[in-house]
């Protein structure tokens, strides 16, 4: 059975850090993408970041590119997030998906959601 496990979440301050992990576990495919995703209430999901398996080439989405980074452990079954130079519209509960690479790891790639870690950025 899939699982997927996001910590690291939490409050901080206006131009501060955080670092978030998802640990995968019961997905056998060697080939995957592993990202993030992140959902405000009443806003629509999305794309924060991802990286594929395979070649490890990393995506990001426009409004983090150059303050967030998305990297993998040595095992390639967990995946971080390093957040940084936060802004108060990053807040929202970031999700870690896995799935198989459709168009590299961007598009509609996603299969398995984890429960989401929250991220509250005050101003």
């Amino acid at each position: 059975q899939v699982q997927l496990v996001e910590s690291g979440g939490g409050s901080v301050q206006t131009g501060g850090s955080l670092r978030l992990s998802c640990a995968a576990s019961g997905y056998t495919s060697r080939r995957y993408c592993m990202g993030w995703f992140r959902q405000a209430p009443g806003k629509e999901r999305e794309g924060v970041a991802a990286v594929d398996s395979g070649n490890g080439s990393t995506s990001y989405g426009g409004s983090v590119k150059g303050r967030f980074t998305i990297s993998q452990d040595n095992a390639k079954n967990t995946v971080y997030l390093q957040l940084k130079s936060l802004k108060p519209e990053d807040t929202a509960i970031y999700y870690c998906a896995i799935g198989p690479p459709l168009w590299a790891c961007a598009g509609s790639w996603t299969r398995y959601w984890g429960q989401g870690t929250q991220v509250t950025v005050s101003s």
